[in-house]
Formats: C-alpha cells, sequence, structure tokens
C-alpha cells in the first residue's frame, strides 16, 4: 500500500495541483533544464505522482489549479516538505536554490523575503530540526 493511500482523494489532488504549479514554475522561462528535471523528477517521487501523470502535468501543467495554501502554517509546511527533499539530496546548489526561492514566491512569500526564508530553511535543516521547530523558527526569524 503506498503511503498516500492512506489520505483522500483530496490530499492526492493536493499534491498533484502542488506539483503541477512547481512544473509551472520551473516551466517559466520556457524550457525545463538539466537541474531542474532532475528537482521534478525527485518531488514526483516523494508525492508519489506516477510517470505517466508526471509526463502529462509536464505536458499541460496549466490544466490543474494553482492552489497556493492561505494560511500561513501550510505555507510553512510546504516549504519544510519541498527544502527537506532538496536537502535530503545534498544537492541544495545555486541552481536548486533559485528553484526553491521561486517555490517560496509561489507559495506566498514576499519576493523580499523569499531568498532569506529559504536560506534559513536549509540552515534549520542542516541542523535536523523538526517541522514544528522549522515552522516556530521560520515564523520568528526576525527576533
Amino acid at each position: 500500500m503506498a503511503f498516500s493511500d492512506l489520505y483522500s482523494p483530496g490530499f492526492r489532488d493536493r499534491n498533484r495541483d502542488h506539483f503541477a504549479a512547481i512544473v509551472r514554475v520551473a516551466l517559466s522561462d520556457g524550457i525545463i533544464n538539466d537541474e531542474e528535471r532532475a528537482f521534478i523528477d525527485r518531488l514526483a517521487h516523494h508525492l508519489e505522482i506516477s510517470d505517466e501523470k508526471k509526463a502529462e502535468i509536464i505536458e499541460n501543467p496549466m490544466k490543474y489549479e494553482i492552489n497556493p495554501p492561505v494560511l500561513y502554517e501550510a505555507r510553512l509546511e510546504r516549504l519544510y516538505d519541498i527544502a527537506r527533499m532538496v536537502y535530503v539530496d545534498h544537492i541544495a546548489d545555486d541552481e536548486e536554490m533559485k528553484i526553491m526561492i521561486r517555490l517560496a514566491i509561489g507559495l506566498g512569500f514576499t519576493p523580499g523575503n523569499a531568498e532569506f526564508i529559504v536560506k534559513k530553511a536549509m540552515y534549520l535543516l542542516n541542523l535536523g530540526v523538526d517541522i514544528d521547530t522549522f515552522k516556530e523558527e521560520i515564523r520568528y526569524m526576525n527576533r
């Protein structure tokens, strides 16, 4: 049984829509480069998006709704998930950091703060914090 089978179809739909939004960001310059492709492939795997569905989404990401989280709490949780995936692969290079900054903006963080938030997120993951500590530290990072 897949992990996502434990959740409702709405959960899988949100994952799919979240994935499609990330593909839109990657395609914003008209192409998906090798680094973006690797990121997308890893994300599809982590979100349990099939190869067929992944290809369909890459072909037409506009077909899917963008559902950015309304609640700040949900934005932090999505940021944590994306940052953790990048951190686990130990490949947070400059290109991947640029993608993460674009994703942070897509999640609703302001363009002026996105870079600082992403850097703080990666720093926190390097420390091995759990999601609750992560959310608390990002929420109050300017103290």
